[in-house]
């Protein structure tokens, strides 16, 4: 995993003051995902919230920067991803990709689902015989336009 200068100093001021995701996103007024997501690199803070976070982590003008600026998307990994973690959601996408695909088709017809009018959350469900990790992905149907 190939982390930005700003991402390594980010996790590093985060795990000096002893902060969750959680609270950086609530200073920052967004999601805990979407926060998490820019920390990391592949999202886009508002300047008001790029301030708050630095603010919060007492970090430079050089990173709140780097949190308003427009990312590459997608440059942290190489495919297949080697981080367990991560290869399992690449699993899942290669064992069940064509049936999510012949399920939104069957449902909503031929198009996609965005992945820029997107949300996501992950939570955690206690259960006695092992807790389990909640993922919801919500993405607004692109339909494909006949031109």
């Amino acid at each position: 995993m190939a982390y930005s200068e700003a991402t390594k100093t980010i996790l590093e001021a985060k795990e000096k003051k002893g902060l969750s995701f959680a609270q950086i996103a609530e200073t920052a007024g967004c999601s805990e995902v979407f926060c998490t997501a820019a920390l990391f690199g592949q999202q886009t803070l508002s300047p008001e919230q790029a301030k708050a976070v630095t603010g919060l982590l007492g970090l430079s003008a050089e990173v709140e920067n780097d949190l308003k600026s427009i990312p590459f998307r997608g440059t942290n990994f190489s495919a297949p991803p080697a981080d367990p973690t991560i290869y399992r959601l690449y699993e899942i996408v290669l064992v069940y990709g064509d049936t999510i695909k012949a399920l939104i088709h069957e449902k909503f017809g031929d198009g996609i689902m965005s992945a820029i009018d997107f949300k996501m959350d992950l939570d955690k469900e206690e259960d006695p015989h092992g807790d389990r990790v909640v993922i919801t992905l919500n993405g607004k149907f692109l339909k494909y336009k006949t031109f």
